[in-house]
């Protein structure tokens, strides 16, 4: 039974245009897309690893050796059920570091553009082999169902169909992230392909040849050949060998690689493929056996790798057999795809990229589309000049090997990745050189080449691919001592011992805590522009901002490095680890150490061992847990701490010192003492550069109230801290000091009531009696010059009795008698308030009052005691001033401060009484004008409130007249608006 070439083309066609369907109606986020991230489909999409092999080379292979062939399935099958001590390290390191491929992870551990070139040359030299084994079995498959067809022809066609799938849903767009969503459906369609046609072969020659099991039990008894019953002795060498190599294949093979991590939904979909893709296998090989027997038993002429096909002829069932071409077809044509997908991308990275790297492209990843596209086309040609010259000489099962002998060559290093963190380049290198020339030599050069290289070495191995598990057991074994031994003698440089902390289990890097030459994520953007264009430049720094979820403009030097790991990460996905790491280095460098040394970045630390909390176990989980307690500790301590980096950047910062500032720890943590609100960067970082250990009483107004503070400071360094910096301690001794002056006032106030009381008592009882004979003379005589004096006498009296009630008023008063009962005051309203009762006095009836103090311009305090005060300084001035002259009240906000200033155009004060005007009793009027108690009751009412107050004569530096009265008070603001505000602005 044959088939016409264009009913097959044609059949060939419909099926890659059923699996660009599916690819393109997964990438419009039809229905289809909803299925993607099941781990079912990542399993099957897994089952692109049995390639040409399910349907043909296990079939060859079992008729030659028997159950040999399930030694394909069970290596890879150990491998994943290892997956969490062999496969789950590696993709922990592939998603936080963005490494697609091998040569990306070899590059990033090893810290060497050359292991990720060596790498991918190494893949793309035993792909070639792999791709060769498709083409071959597509090319016989349809050559056996139609005869007329040319091989070659169908070679062509095939390869070009490949490569213009691959360039569509392969290279459809340059992503960091690497998923392709609608080629991972379309691969796990392939593979369900596979293993449906392999059952139903089965189920047939089982059921139609043999007539059930009874009948395959009687076959198998009456046959008279040992391949019949499979039951020819195994060759340990090859087995063990072809178990090793389908082990490595889990890491080492290109598509195994991408398909198992670069397009992995979730760990939870790597756990369920680590027994899915076992069964999965146990399915495909079930069939093998029955189809060998079914061969055999209809005596198939066909190869017998082609038994599938044979067998399906021999039926005489045109579906079957289109069926079983089918799956051949669907299974090469998967594995194709994505090896050479992710050989593409192996290559860009670091044979392209490292020669040219896209510095003026408009568009770079436009630029990088078109280039990986090109590359899948080049790689593609390249496998179909291998076959037709020398793969199509060759059998399935011996191109298998010829590929997977040399990516086993790759083991070594991948192990050394998660296990071996002593293994270094140097090592890497020259292991893997010194396999890959074995490799060469006995497995892909031609015999007569290889048996004159052998012999000119004078050793005892006939070149031949019977031995062809010896040679791999030879290049695996010298590449291992190789690696090992320059790993040993040389030694790794601090790039390497870093990467190779962040890439072994267990392992915690720590990065040192150094500071940016970029100032800003904005100066990212400017610094990256040069190699990466401007758009694409932001394009990045933004992605990275939202993966970090950090803010639009971002100045916090450590979350500047985190952004800067970040954008390293995205650009490895997008250009591998080795350039960007180069572009990194050279555009978002550090700055110079002015020191021996630097801090290392515990903040680094603390993330990572929070993402660790529950897998620390024993002694490690304890000492985690002890550093918890001590952390917490830390944090609620009751007084305010922080600990200070010695570039100033803040390291901790505590509950209490988050409500002492009502600045939160995230806003500030990472953040350098700059970046704190003027009072308290002043404060804090002048302390913190000093030399004194201990500061005491510090005055500072928070939230219109002032707070007296006690800084102490003591230096982190020592033996077991050799990285610096500081811890300060702040104590809040506001009401410590509020205590001490109620004290003060209380025993000053004792001290002036006994005066004040002496006073009256001594005085109080003459003036009365005086006053009483002034009135009694008033009423014994008409005379008027008498009847003057008795005025003038009862008028001192009465300035006698003020004096004394001024100076029990002045007393009575005294610092935070009323601090507990204030209120926000307008200060304009008081203004207005004294000059209203100013007015109601016949003095000074000429003088012009002007009020210019802000309506919102508020402090906190007692309201009718600060009327009090202006009455007085508004009456001083007045008395100063000529008639018709001015006086100016203004006020304005500074900072936190209220300063209000009264201005007149007297006579002014001689500087040499400036010293005294606030001392009691003192005054500068005329004998019978003044008690010399006005400005000192004011003096003590400005100290009430926590203010100062100054006087200038003359007013101005232009003037030689006037008097200028400048008072300074907290000035008030509104809880909610300092709550609101952000660390870095003014409150």
């Amino acid at each position: 039974m044959s088939f016409s070439a264009t009913g097959l083309l044609t059949a060939s066609l419909l099926y890659l245009i059923v699996l660009f369907g599916i690819a393109w109606g997964t990438e419009r986020g039809t229905i289809l897309r909803r299925w993607v991230r099941h781990p079912v489909i990542y399993t099957l999409s897994l089952g692109v690893y049995a390639g040409i092999w399910a349907v043909y080379g296990a079939i060859g292979m079992a008729a030659d050796s028997g159950y040999g062939f399930l030694a394909y399935y069970l290596g890879i099958s150990g491998a994943f059920l290892l997956a969490p001590v062999l496969l789950n390290p590696i993709l922990r390191i592939g998603r936080a570091y963005q490494l697609t491929s091998l040569a990306d992870l070899f590059a990033y551990r090893y810290r060497s553009q050359w292991a990720g070139t060596l790498v991918t040359l190494c893949s793309a030299a035993a792909i070639l082999a792999l791709l060769s084994m498709q083409i071959q079995a597509v090319s016989v498959s349809a050559s056996l169902l139609a005869p007329d067809a040319s091989p070659k022809v169908i070679s062509v066609m095939f390869s070009l169909t490949v490569v213009l799938f691959t360039m569509l849903f392969g290279a459809r767009r340059h992503q960091s992230s690497g998923n392709h969503q609608g080629l991972v459906l379309a691969i796990a369609f392939d593979s369900l392909v596979k293993v449906a046609a392999l059952l139903v072969l089965g189920g047939v020659i089982l059921f139609n040849v043999f007539g059930g099991t009874n009948g395959l039990e009687e076959w198998l008894t009456e046959a008279s050949h040992p391949e019949a019953t499979m039951a020819m002795a195994i060759n340990d060498g090859s087995w063990r060998a072809l178990l090793l190599m389908s082990f490595a294949a889990a890491l080492v093979l290109p598509h195994m690689y991408h398909m198992t991590f670069s397009e992995n939904p979730s760990p939870r979909a790597l756990a369920k493929a680590s027994w899915g893709l076992p069964l999965y296998l146990l399915l495909i090989g079930l069939p093998v056996p029955l189809i060998v027997w079914g061969g055999q038993a209809l005596l198939v002429v066909a190869p017998p790798a082609f038994f599938s096909i044979g067998v399906a002829q021999a039926l005489d069932s045109p579906a079957l057999t289109l069926l079983m071409y089918i799956a051949g077809l669907s299974a090469a044509s998967g594995l194709m795809i994505v090896s050479t997908l992710a050989l593409s991308g192996m290559v860009l990275n670091h044979v392209v990229l490292p020669l040219k790297t896209p510095r003026d492209q408009g568009d770079i990843y436009r630029w990088l589309q078109w280039v990986k596209r090109l590359l899948i086309a080049v790689i593609l040609f390249l496998a179909l000049l291998f076959h037709e010259t020398i793969g199509r000489h060759l059998d399935l099962a011996i191109l298998g090997a010829i590929s997977l002998s040399g990516t086993l060559q790759l083991l070594p290093g991948a192990l050394g990745v998660i296990y071996w963190p002593e293994g270094n380049r140097r090592g890497l290198i020259a292991g893997l050189v010194t396999g890959l020339l074995i490799w060469l030599v006995t497995m892909v050069l031609p015999f007569s080449v290889a048996a004159d290289i052998l012999s000119w070495m004078k050793l005892p191995i006939t070149p031949g691919y019977d031995n062809w598990h010896l040679f791999t057991f030879i290049s695996l074994t010298a590449n291992i001592s190789v690696f090992a031994l320059f790993s040993i003698i040389s030694p790794a440089s601090p790039e390497e011992t870093s990467a190779a902390q962040a890439c072994s289990m267990g392992a915690l890097s720590r990065p040192q805590r150094r500071e940016l030459l970029a100032a800003s994520s904005n100066e990212f953007v400017q610094q990256l522009a040069e190699p990466l264009g401007i758009r694409v430049a932001r394009r990045e720094v933004e992605r990275a901002l939202s993966q970090l979820k950090l803010p639009n403009v971002e100045f916090r030097p450590y979350q500047l490095r985190r952004l800067r790991d970040q954008v390293e990460i995205n650009l490895s996905g997008l250009l591998g680890p080795a350039v960007a790491r180069d572009i990194v280095k050279r555009h978002l460098g550090f700055k110079p150490l002015t020191h021996g040394g630097t801090g290392q970045d515990i903040r680094y630390v603390e993330r990572a061992l929070g993402d660790y909390q529950n897998q620390l176990t024993g002694l490690a989980g304890e000492l985690d847990n002890l550093r918890r307690h001590y952390r917490q500790t830390l944090q609620n301590l009751p007084i305010p701490a922080c600990s200070v980096g010695e570039d100033g950047e803040i390291l901790m910062w505590n509950h209490a010192m988050e409500s002492l500032t009502n600045i939160s720890a995230e806003e500030v943590v990472g953040a350098k003492l700059l970046a704190l609100p003027e009072h308290w960067h002043a404060l804090l970082d002048d302390f913190n550069r000093g030399d004194e250990l201990h500061r005491y009483k510090h005055r500072l107004d928070l939230r219109g109230k002032p707070h007296w503070l006690n800084l102490h400071k003591a230096a982190l360094s020592g033996p077991d801290h050799p990285e610096g910096g500081s811890i300060i301690l702040v104590e809040d001794q506001t009401e410590t000091r509020l205590l001490e002056d109620e004290l003060m006032h209380s025993e000053r106030l004792a001290s002036v009531g006994r005066l004040a009381a002496g006073v009256a008592h001594e005085i109080g009882n003459p003036v009365t009696g005086i006053s009483s004979l002034a009135q009694n003379l008033k009423l014994e005589t008409d005379d008027p010059s008498i009847l003057e004096t008795a005025d003038q006498i009862q008028q001192q009296t009465r300035r006698i009795s003020t004096i004394l009630q001024s100076l029990m008023n002045f007393a009575r008063t005294g610092n935070h008698a009323h601090a507990n009962r204030y209120e926000p005051v307008v200060l304009h309203r008081c203004v207005n308030e004294s000059i209203n009762l100013l007015s109601l006095s016949d003095k000074g009836l000429g003088i012009r009052f002007v009020n210019e103090c802000p309506p919102d311009l508020q402090v906190l305090g007692d309201e009718q005691r600060l009327v009090q005060v202006f009455i007085n300084l508004l009456a001083n001035a007045r008395d100063a001033s000529p008639d018709g002259g001015t006086i100016l009240v203004s006020g304005k906000a500074d900072g936190y401060s209220a300063i209000i200033e009264v201005v007149d155009e007297g006579s002014g004060i001689p500087a040499d009484q400036l010293d005294h005007i606030f001392e009691p009793f003192y005054t500068t009027k005329a004998p019978n004008q003044g008690t010399g108690l006005g400005l000192s009751l004011v003096y003590s009412i400005i100290e009430e409130h926590y203010g100062n107050i100054q006087v200038e004569s003359p007013s101005g530096p232009e003037s030689s007249r006037g008097t200028c009265v400048r008072l300074r008070l907290p000035a008030y603001e509104p809880e909610a608006e300092t709550g609101n505000s952000r660390p870095n602005e003014r409150s």
